[in-house]
């Protein structure tokens, strides 16, 4: 699996938390960083549009920023996207089992980095469970 991860200053040491771990928890999935590259001030929706303009086919995508507001209004400018802002592991898993989300995103001054990897183990492990779903999902996209 191709993932791309980003963050603004708010996430920035979360993300890179999460790239680690990831890479020991699942090394078969190529991690790609948009950005940022430091915990300096920076533009939530520069990331947000970088990671989101990768999204294709079954490549994912985790975002972070400090509510995970302002990157999910972003990323969901993008067809085919799905970005899901998740709080906690329940949320994570129906927004793979219901929604398809493509993309994890992650309110880093409101979760732990305990949480946030839960969070990220049941993005990767979660499936789509299709069915009436499919039928909802299909009708996001409206371009």
């Amino acid at each position: 699996m191709e993932l791309y991860i980003g963050s603004d200053h708010a996430g920035y040491s979360m993300k890179e938390e999460i790239k680690n771990w990831i890479h020991i928890n699942y090394p078969a999935i190529s991690i790609h960083d948009e950005g940022c590259n430091s915990a300096e001030s920076c533009d939530y929706a520069d990331y947000a549009h970088a990671v989101a303009s990768k999204i294709i086919n079954d490549s994912r995508g985790i975002l972070l920023c400090g509510s995970a507001n302002g990157v999910s209004i972003a990323a969901n400018k993008h067809n085919g996207v799905r970005a899901a802002l998740c709080w906690n592991e329940e949320i994570t898993k129906l927004a793979r089992e219901h929604n398809d989300a493509n993309i994890l995103s992650i309110p880093a001054r409101y979760v732990t980095l305990e949480q946030a990897k839960e969070m990220v183990k049941l993005f990767f492990e979660t499936p789509f469970e299709g069915g009436r779903h499919l039928r909802r999902v299909e009708k996001i996209d409206i371009i």
